[in-house]
């Protein structure tokens, strides 16, 4: 009993010793640095405002681009993910099946989407397509991994139920997994969406299209209060997006 009473102080002191290293390696426990960090950090809120108005035109047209992205990449790894799910969900199919898909999906999500953006840059050149590519894939990664876990948790009670009136793989998907888990999947792709409007926003970072182009290009050039304007802007679309699709998934609890 003594035990396991002093177990939790151990484990928060071996947690506290290595945060303390990891710090100290990382710089973040140089005193010198963190002032000189604070000073240049203020220096640079400095130089950022006022916003720059006049590129807010071509800051919205970027932003739009990076909104098609993210939803058309969204949708195209929906569309992907859903089989690949129900073909790892291991009430639906043999383990020679399952196991394979689970571990493409687990090595598609582990590249991010930005990497993925990279290689589609090399094979199908610049701009939102390689961009739309990256997301859709590492959307693939995700959105199959939360669907084959949320398809496995169906209630087996249902499943037995099915399964008693000589429903084959298919019809049990269809009758019974697919009506169980359909607000889960409503919101997981709503989810999927939002987080997939961030990551876009820097996909112009590799060329692969978006905001992030003009992110890149004004501090590559200095100009800090068009780069504020551009990151007010992508602000205020994450934050409507957010709200939206919070709302949406509240009404289907």
């Amino acid at each position: 009993m003594k035990a396991r009473r002093h177990a939790p102080l151990a484990v928060t002191l071996v947690l506290g010793t290595f945060l303390a290293v990891a710090l100290n390696d990382v710089g973040l426990l140089d005193i010198d640095r963190l002032q000189r960090g604070l000073r240049n950090a203020g220096i640079f809120l400095g130089e950022t405002v006022p916003p720059e108005p006049s590129v807010l035109p071509e800051v919205t047209r970027a932003l739009v681009e990076t909104i098609e992205i993210a939803f058309a990449g969204t949708m195209l790894g929906f569309v992907l993910a859903l089989p690949l799910s129900l073909l790892a969900t291991a009430s639906l199919a043999p383990h020679w099946i399952t196991l394979p898909i689970k571990f493409v999906l687990a090595f598609v999500r582990t590249v991010p989407a930005i990497l993925w953006a990279i290689v589609f840059v090399v094979m199908v050149g610049l701009g939102p397509a390689a961009g739309t590519l990256g997301v859709a894939l590492y959307s693939v990664g995700y959105l199959g991994k939360i669907f084959y876990e949320m398809f496995e948790d169906i209630d087996p009670e249902v499943m037995e139920a099915i399964r008693g009136v000589g429903c084959g793989r298919v019809q049990l998907a269809r009758h019974a997994i697919l009506p169980e888990a359909s607000n889960g999947i409503v919101s997981q792709l709503l989810f999927m969406f939002e987080y997939n409007v961030r990551s876009s926003s820097i996909m112009g970072f590799v060329g692969a299209g978006g905001i992030g182009f003009y992110l890149l290009g004004y501090v590559q050039t200095l100009e800090y209060q068009s780069l504020l304007t551009a990151v007010l802007v992508t602000l205020v679309a994450v934050l409507v997006i957010d709200r939206a699709s919070a709302f949406v998934r509240a009404g289907l609890r």
